[in-house]
Protein backbone atom coordinates (compact mmCIF):
# COMPACT_ATOMS: atom_id res chain seq x y z
CA UNK A 1 0.00 0.00 0.00
CA UNK A 2 2.90 2.37 1.12
CA UNK A 3 5.19 1.70 -2.69
CA UNK A 4 1.19 2.91 -4.04
CA UNK A 5 1.05 5.70 -2.76
CA UNK A 6 4.76 6.80 -2.48
CA UNK A 7 4.39 6.09 -6.17
CA UNK A 8 1.67 8.11 -7.30
CA UNK A 9 2.89 10.90 -5.09
CA UNK A 10 5.30 11.05 -7.80
CA UNK A 11 3.69 10.63 -10.60
CA UNK A 12 3.45 7.03 -11.46
CA UNK A 13 0.39 5.15 -11.61
CA UNK A 14 -0.05 2.54 -9.09
CA UNK A 15 -3.22 0.34 -7.81
CA UNK A 16 -2.85 -1.09 -4.24
CA UNK A 17 -4.96 -3.66 -3.41
CA UNK A 18 -5.44 -5.00 0.33
CA UNK A 19 -7.73 -7.77 1.18
CA UNK A 20 -10.95 -7.11 3.20
CA UNK A 21 -9.82 -7.25 6.50
CA UNK A 22 -7.31 -4.18 5.79
CA UNK A 23 -9.41 -1.73 4.79
CA UNK A 24 -9.42 0.29 7.63
CA UNK A 25 -5.41 -0.03 8.31
CA UNK A 26 -5.55 1.03 4.36
CA UNK A 27 -7.76 4.22 5.25
CA UNK A 28 -5.34 4.94 8.16
CA UNK A 29 -2.14 4.07 5.97
CA UNK A 30 -3.33 7.09 3.50
CA UNK A 31 -4.47 9.56 6.50
CA UNK A 32 -1.29 9.02 7.96
CA UNK A 33 0.69 9.74 4.20
CA UNK A 34 -1.44 12.87 3.57
CA UNK A 35 -3.65 11.37 1.08
CA UNK A 36 -7.03 10.40 2.92
CA UNK A 37 -8.86 10.05 -0.29
CA UNK A 38 -6.04 7.60 -1.71
CA UNK A 39 -8.40 5.03 -4.00
CA UNK A 40 -7.34 1.09 -3.22
CA UNK A 41 -8.88 -1.99 -3.90
CA UNK A 42 -10.25 -4.60 -2.08
CA UNK A 43 -10.48 -8.15 -2.21
CA UNK A 44 -11.89 -10.76 0.13
CA UNK A 45 -10.06 -12.25 2.81
CA UNK A 46 -8.09 -14.66 3.34
CA UNK A 47 -5.49 -15.53 0.26
CA UNK A 48 -2.77 -16.88 1.79
CA UNK A 49 -4.65 -20.65 1.68
CA UNK A 50 -6.20 -20.43 -1.71
CA UNK A 51 -5.31 -22.75 -4.74
CA UNK A 52 -3.31 -21.32 -7.11
CA UNK A 53 -6.58 -21.70 -9.56
CA UNK A 54 -8.73 -20.04 -6.50
CA UNK A 55 -6.10 -17.20 -6.48
CA UNK A 56 -6.13 -16.99 -10.51
CA UNK A 57 -10.20 -16.88 -10.51
CA UNK A 58 -9.50 -13.68 -7.66
CA UNK A 59 -6.67 -11.69 -9.67
CA UNK A 60 -9.28 -12.50 -12.76
CA UNK A 61 -12.16 -10.79 -11.17
CA UNK A 62 -10.42 -7.98 -10.20
CA UNK A 63 -8.35 -7.34 -13.07
CA UNK A 64 -10.82 -4.47 -14.52
CA UNK A 65 -10.76 -2.49 -11.44
CA UNK A 66 -6.71 -2.52 -11.72
CA UNK A 67 -6.89 -1.64 -15.30
CA UNK A 68 -9.59 1.36 -14.74
CA UNK A 69 -7.43 2.69 -11.54
CA UNK A 70 -3.83 2.50 -13.55
CA UNK A 71 -5.79 4.33 -16.41
CA UNK A 72 -7.57 6.86 -14.37
CA UNK A 73 -5.16 7.11 -11.45
CA UNK A 74 -6.14 8.84 -8.44
CA UNK A 75 -8.70 11.47 -9.88
CA UNK A 76 -12.09 12.24 -8.66
CA UNK A 77 -15.01 9.34 -9.70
Amino acid sequence: MLDGIVFEKVGIPAASIVTDVFEGTGHAMAQSWGVPEYKFLSMPHPIANLTDAELDARARTIAPAIVQLLLRGQESS
